[in-house]
């Protein structure tokens, strides 16, 4: 059975965009392999050797991202009292308020305001309403958050 991966549309179009730009790297990891090539012994060729490493990384997240494109389920944006996945989420802990979108985890990037549902915090806003709180677990302690709003 084949791993469905949930997105967002904002992330499908992240993805879609990462990987027009990888194939299109393609041709100049190309040039750089055939001139390495000319410098001779491709034993001793640190060129050569990091030219082919560099294609290898791009082609594997090439197949990465077209896998998760084609088996991807799109996170609707449905207005809920609850913390659905696509939830925008306003949270308070202490007198500090910070704002996330819970997202799935191939979209998942903290330091851009998108949390994991799979996530320790994800997972523990998951089904809460407005005036709910969640605690979670880390290794400063627990933390506890308060939702503030959802949109």
């Amino acid at each position: 059975m084949k791993k469905m991966y949930q997105i967002t549309d904002e992330g499908k179009k992240e993805l879609e965009t990462e990987l027009a730009e990888l194939v299109g790297r393609r041709g100049a990891i190309a040039d750089k392999i055939a001139e390495a090539r000319d410098f001779g012994d491709l034993s001793e060729n640190a060129e050569y050797d990091s030219a082919r490493e560099e294609q290898g990384l791009v082609e594997s997240r090439i197949a990465e991202i077209e896998d998760i494109l084609l088996n991807a389920e799109l996170i609707k944006a449905e207005k809920s009292s609850n913390v659905i996945l696509g939830s925008k989420v306003e949270l308070m802990s202490g007198k500090k308020t910070t704002t996330y979108s819970v997202v799935g985890p191939v979209e998942a990037n903290p330091l851009e305001g998108k949390i994991s549902n799979e996530s320790p915090l994800g997972e523990a806003l998951m089904g809460k309403k407005v005036g709910d709180s969640a605690t979670i677990t880390t290794q400063k302690g627990e933390i506890t958050y308060e939702i503030v709003k959802i949109g």
